[in-house]
């Protein structure tokens, strides 16, 4: 009987703890959040998803834009361990006149080569190598109600390999499924603040990656509500954005997200949706952990300058319960557009751990018009 080096299981582990809800969702990468930009405001983008990685954020924010854009992030994910991980997000996004906008994506998370080795050798005999993965592909459409309202959705299939073989009689295998988005937004008229200057504000909502969950062992006779849950999250937030100045050369916004997990354990993707707001108990060790629907909350706060609409600078702050994936940092970010080429780059300071396996992590966008 083979079974797999235990790097690639922790791998998982680290993966689900940086991802908030250790041991209650798999496939965590899903919610790695890709837009250097956003991530540069603390990971705030329900309410702004103003370019193509609006379908990662809100796919009802496609349904505002009217150009035709490329954005591809670049990750080296974990950088404290010093081991071979990094995350690519590429994302488009079409307008069509008088139909919507459309969107999709390609999500891809490399976990690295992992060492195979046989149960029946103490030695551990090196049976060969194997590369570990996470990829997502997805399809999004926004969709304008009127002026002020839009609606939107996605779908995406998901494969996770994270291993193979065959562990304890059951055939471990790649993971595959699929989920879907559901989302809304909405964008105010303009109104005078700040000295008389114009501003606005937009709300946005979505629900991402409802799915029937994904299985990583092959057995034919086992029941689908034992698949382990996706990371179905819930956004909420706004955003108020207000010109400084009488010319329109100094341009602020001010954004907030409110996020949450809706995923249980034997727990159906439907009925997880409104049982997720309860009291959640996780049992670490011989010790019970109860947390309160205020402790499974997730809070984001950014801010982004601009000056001309040529540079931009941002900042931001995340914050979970430390029972409840305990990231806390702060952001810091910047942004350079030119003509139709654009450049965002983002930065994560970790709070009150400095070898959190967080810290010194940046992203790199780059953005496209046509």
């Amino acid at each position: 009987m083979k079974k797999l080096f235990l790097t690639s299981f922790l791998l998982l582990c680290i993966c689900g703890v940086l991802q908030a809800q250790v041991g209650i969702t798999a496939v965590p990468f899903l919610q790695i959040e890709p837009d250097a930009r956003a991530s540069g405001m603390g990971n705030t983008g329900v309410a702004i998803a103003d370019n193509a990685a609006a379908v990662f954020w809100n796919p009802a924010g496609l349904a505002f834009q009217q150009k035709n854009q490329v954005n591809l992030t670049h990750s080296q994910w974990l950088p404290q361990f010093n081991i071979d991980l990094f995350y690519d997000y590429l994302a488009g996004s079409y307008h069509i006149k008088d139909i919507g906008s459309f969107g999709a994506h390609i999500t891809y998370l490399n976990l690295g080569s992992q060492l195979r080795t046989s149960s029946q050798n103490p030695t551990g005999e090196d049976l060969g190598h194997f590369n570990s993965y996470e990829l997502a592909i997805g399809l999004s459409y926004g969709y304008k109600i009127d002026e002020r309202w839009s609606v939107g959705s996605g779908v995406r299939y998901i494969h996770s390999s994270l291993a193979n073989g065959e562990v304890e009689g059951l055939s471990i295998e790649p993971g595959s499924t699929f989920s879907f988005d559901l989302a809304g937004m909405f964008q105010s008229p303009s109104f005078r603040l700040f000295a008389n200057r114009p501003a606005s504000i937009n709300a946005g909502v979505n629900i991402s990656n409802i799915g029937p969950g994904i299985t990583y062992t092959h057995n034919p006779g086992a029941d689908s509500s034992n698949n382990d849950p996706l990371p179905t999250v819930f956004r909420i937030g706004w955003k108020l954005t207000s010109e400084l100045d009488r010319q329109g050369l100094h341009t602020l916004t001010l954004a907030h997200d409110l996020s949450k997990i809706l995923a249980r354990p034997n727990t159906g993707a439907v009925s997880a949706l409104f049982t997720s707001w309860g009291e959640l108990t996780r049992e670490l060790g011989e010790q019970s952990l109860h947390l309160n629907s205020l402790q499974q909350l997730m809070l984001a706060t950014g801010l982004e300058y601009w000056f001309d609409n040529i540079f931009a600078v941002r900042s931001g702050y995340y914050y979970e319960d430390p029972h409840n994936g305990g990231r806390q940092f702060m952001t810091f970010g910047a942004g350079i557009r030119y003509k139709f080429i654009g450049f965002d780059f983002s930065y994560i300071y970790t709070l009150g751990n400095e070898n959190h396996p967080l810290a010194n992590t940046t992203r790199f966008g780059l953005i496209a018009n046509f």
